[in-house]
């Protein structure tokens, strides 16, 4: 399923990127930046509250297909201008971590 399918079923809010990479590692939760760079799956969705630049950089790094960020944090400037760069799709969901990542792995079959 492509994230911008996921996030409009799931109703969460499109901050940077379009959306069109398919989600075909995973669900990913971490806000360990270190842990995410070795152990995030290559096209996974990764759900974080980290929306700064370095999460936009680790995102590149491990490939992901787009970045969830939960429990309304702020996304600044900055790491839209990162996303951008590094061409990461980002969403804001308004539940927290475990919430989002549950709803997101139900609808892609995998809980």
């Amino acid at each position: 399923m492509k994230a911008i399918e996921l996030s409009r079923a799931l109703g969460w809010e499109l901050v940077c990127g379009d959306g069109e990479r398919e989600i075909a590692g995973g669900v990913y939760c971490c806000d360990l930046l270190s842990i995410v760079m070795g152990r995030a799956p290559a096209d996974c969705l990764w759900v974080t509250v980290m929306g700064n630049v370095n999460a936009a950089a680790v995102a590149t790094l491990c490939d992901a297909a787009c970045v969830v960020v939960a429990e309304r944090m702020p996304v600044d400037d900055e790491t839209l201008a990162g996303a951008k760069k590094g061409d990461v799709t980002v969403f804001k969901s308004e539940k927290p971590v475990f919430e989002t990542a549950l709803a997101a792995a139900k609808l892609l079959g995998l809980a």
